[in-house]
């Protein structure tokens, strides 16, 4: 666009027209030079030029028999038109803010001035430039906000204004906090909407802020135009006055509710409160697994308990109350409620038994225990709503005396009172006890069994058992023998119950004795596999004790042992491994003859044994007969067999030649034995032609010796100055290479590249391999593709030979088969002569 026009010389006319500037001849021409794109002939027109500045609009062409043309429309005394050239052009500037849009009208008039083409519309669309800064609402912004207010959570707005066009970046405003005074924390405490102005409080400032601290604070907002670009734009700041004020969203006391109340129901118990009227109250649970809740709170933040409650289900109750807005968004974090429900003595005593029983000896001391009398209550434990009291208030029978026996006030705890107890005057007593809360009572019973004392001691039916020939191999838990003792005491009592022991002869515990409850009988058993070699003989003395102890004056004598013999018969046995499984690791090159391992086994009976081996399917292995010693037979491979498994059998020389197997596990460890090389089939291709700058192609290798062996494998391009001058090696010390076409004009074809490969293993392996290379025509996939060669179609005469010929072979082998089934039932006739007895069963036959 060229530059401000600069008007010279008088004011000129047209037939009608208002005065208007006048360029000299020189302006119009650099006029026309400038703009000589910016033309056309007459017609609409739609044009757009910026605000702010004047100059060349449009330059309308024309021919006769227009000779002139007039402007008429929105011209504001600003937009003209140079009649004989049909120049249009703005004589001032363009205000968007005032006026965007022009509507003019272009008429062509001949040389009588008479309107011969037109009136054609001219729209002029006038673009707005940024020049106005925003401007706040307000000179000076204020603001409140709670303490611990949630993040995020907009307590205030500020808002500016742009005249520029709000369509464009001119008019799109971006606010932000540039700082705060003061900032004790070196952190921004509070945040902007950069769209929409809200004002809230930041992470930190919703943890931090406190209004014993700092109460008010001063925020220097900024909003900028161009989106908050800072190229081109304008900016203003204003200051936002926030204070600080104490948080009332906070958690209620602890609340205790007395349990079963009369009162009616919802009752109020405790309430919370927002920072600011209209909030929504909600109540969650905290508890896991969630229960049903008896308790509400109203949109006036009162909570409420809507049902009697029972300690005695439940002690305590923790749940959270919500404040929302009107959306239901959370104001702020939950408040947690805590509710304990206070004890009131509503339970009375309860006896853990029905009927509790006590055992007391005959001549049981005055003041021993008894037993404890167990009894609970429901009521809060700790308190006197569960403190229970016991008394006895009733014993039958009462002899010899109606106070045998006394219980602990507090505990429940019986005690002997009299040493009167006699068997054989009273065997059982039954006492009642009233056990008792500060407000209720209740009777237990208890059953007290007056028991023999141990006065007798258990008596051998025989002291001597004899002896027993038992073979060795008898196996554990056979029952060898069964014994009786009787004790003359109460029955299925302490004192008349039998243990048996083994007191000396079986220091191993080699034998064990169960006893039978009811009868008392011994059943001797084999505890522990036996040996002959190891104790041959077992001689047992053998003790009936009871559980409950002899009275005093009273021992056990001879009358309690008993004797018994055990022979162990010798059993021939296999021989023994001592350490099987053997697992051993040997290197897989080792040299033949190498020793692998010695086994350890010997007979019991002390016979000779002779070794073999199973399972050497590979017969990698020999074994020395005599010591069972294995030895390497022949050369192993890892890479054919990581673990080898073979059995040791060991044989005993004798006439049973009983053996026994053990396991051998050779680990074969690796060594660097294979070369590596490609895989097989492995081929790559590149799409012809060729660019030059082809990615290289990934060279994959195989090595079947373990990782642990090399490194990195090396590459090395074979084939001379051809072959380098055609192919590119990369990354060649590495565990990969890459081969790319080096030369451009390689025909399309398969090559083979010999490449070098070493595994710098120890020792370092390489091999010489030919790497197929294919550089072929491209499908759209990028994908090789061979085109299939056509050769000429069969004829209609080809196509009925070749049918001809399949019918032919068809007739050929069904002509063979049925001539077999002809013969095949010939023969049949022949081997089976049938007799007909009339015509039709010889049709029938035949």
């Amino acid at each position: 666009m060229a530059s401000p026009l600069v008007w010279q010389g008088g004011p000129t006319w047209g037939a009608g027209e208002k005065k208007q500037p006048q360029m000299t001849t020189g302006m119009r021409e650099a006029m026309k030079i400038v703009c000589q794109d910016l033309s056309g002939p007459l017609q609409d027109r739609t044009l757009s030029f910026p605000e702010g500045r004047p100059g060349y609009l449009y330059r309308f062409t024309f021919e006769p028999p227009v000779a002139s043309l007039r402007l008429t429309g929105e011209k504001e005394s600003i937009i003209f038109i140079l009649p004989n050239d049909g120049t249009l052009y703005l004589n001032g500037t363009f205000d968007w803010e005032k006026k965007n849009i022009y509507k003019l009208q272009v008429e062509g008039l001949d040389a009588n001035k008479v309107r011969v083409r037109g009136p054609y519309s001219i729209t002029i669309n006038v673009e707005d430039i940024n020049d106005h800064a925003p401007k706040f609402d307000q000179a000076k912004y204020y603001g409140v906000v709670r303490q611990n207010s949630r993040a995020g959570k907009p307590f205030m707005y500020v808002t500016a204004q742009d005249k520029d066009d709000p369509s464009t970046p001119h008019g799109q405003l971006r606010y932000s906090i540039q700082q705060h005074f003061p900032n004790p924390y070196n952190e921004m405490l509070f945040q902007i909407d950069n769209i929409t102005g809200a004002v809230s409080t930041s992470p930190k400032g919703a943890i931090k802020l406190d209004p014993q601290d700092v109460a008010i604070f001063t925020l220097v907002v900024a909003a900028r135009d161009m989106a908050g670009q800072s190229m081109n734009s304008f900016s203003t700041t204003t200051d936002v006055n926030v204070t600080v004020m104490e948080n009332l969203w906070k958690a209620p006391p602890p609340v205790k509710i007395t349990e079963n109340s009369t009162e009616p129901h919802p009752v109020v118990i405790s309430q919370v409160q927002w920072n600011e009227p209209g909030a929504k109250y909600e109540i969650f649970h905290k508890e896991k697994p969630a229960i049903e809740l008896p308790f509400t709170v109203d949109q006036d933040g009162k909570i409420y308990v809507t049902k009697p409650l029972d300690r005695e289900e439940k002690a305590s109750y923790s749940f959270a109350v919500a404040a929302k807005d009107k959306d239901g968004d959370f104001l702020a974090r939950p408040v947690t409620v805590s509710v304990t429900v206070q004890d009131i003595n509503d339970n009375p005593p309860v006896c853990d038994k029905a009927l509790t029983k006590f055992e007391v000896q005959e001549n049981e001391d005055v003041g021993n225990d008894i037993g404890i009398l167990m009894a609970s209550d429901r009521d809060e434990e700790g308190t006197l709503n569960s403190r229970l009291k016991y008394l006895i208030v009733e014993q039958s029978p009462q002899i010899p005396s109606k106070d045998m026996f006394r219980i602990e006030y507090e505990s429940g705890k019986f005690q002997l009172l009299r040493s009167e107890l006699n068997r054989r005057v009273a065997s059982n007593y039954s006492v009642k006890v009233e056990v008792a809360d500060p407000v209720f009572k209740t009777l237990c019973n208890v059953e007290i069994h007056v028991i023999d004392i141990n006065d007798q001691i258990p008596l051998f039916e025989k002291s001597d058992y004899g002896s027993l020939n038992l073979p060795e191999d008898t196996p554990v838990g056979i029952v060898l023998l069964e014994i009786q003792a009787t004790d003359a005491d109460e029955p299925f009592t302490g004192s008349s119950q039998i243990i048996y022991t083994f007191t000396e002869g079986d220091p191993n515990n080699t034998f064990t004795i169960e006893t039978d409850p009811k009868t008392n009988k011994g059943y001797v058993k084999i505890n522990k596999v036996l040996d002959f070699e190891t104790s041959p003989v077992y001689n047992l003395k053998i003790s009936a004790t009871n559980p409950e102890p002899l009275v005093a004056g009273v021992q056990y004598n001879s009358n309690s042992f008993a004797y018994w013999r055990v022979n162990l018969v010798d059993v021939k046995e296999a021989p023994v491994f001592v350490k099987a499984p053997y697992m051993v690791a040997v290197l897989e090159n080792a040299p033949v003859g190498s020793e692998v391992v010695i086994p350890s086994a010997f007979d019991p009976e002390g016979d000779r044994i002779w070794y073999t081996l199973r399972n050497d399917h590979r017969k990698w292995l020999r074994i020395d007969p005599s010591n069972g010693t294995i030895y390497i037979a022949a050369s192993m491979d890892r890479e054919t067999e990581r673990t080898y498994m073979v059995q040791i059998v060991a044989t005993e020389e004798t006439r049973e030649s009983r053996s026994s197997t053990a396991q051998v596990i050779i680990r074969l460890m690796d060594v660097n034995d294979n070369p590596p090389e490609l895989p097989e089939d492995f081929s790559l291709f590149f799409c012809h032609p060729l660019q030059g700058n082809e990615d290289g192609k990934l060279i994959q290798v195989v090595d079947p010796d373990e990782h642990s062996h090399y490194q990195r494998f090396t590459y090395t391009l074979l084939g001379g100055s051809a072959m380098q001058s055609d192919w590119n090696l990369t990354k060649m010390e590495g565990k990969h290479a890459h081969i790319s076409p080096k030369n451009r004009d390689l025909e399309s074809k398969a090559y083979e590249i010999p490449i070098q490969i070493n595994d710098n293993g120890n020792p370092p392996l390489a091999s010489n391999v030919m790497l197929k290379v294919n550089v072929c025509k491209c499908g759209e996939d990028k994908s090789c593709f061979r085109e299939v060669p056509t050769g000429p179609r069969p004829t209609v005469a080809m196509a009925i030979g070749i049918l001809v010929g399949v019918l032919v072979v068809i007739g050929i082998i069904l002509g063979v088969v049925f001539w077999h089934l002809e013969r095949k039932k010939k023969k049949e006739q022949k081997a089976n002569p049938v007799t007909a007895l009339n015509p039709s069963e010889l049709r029938t036959l035949t």
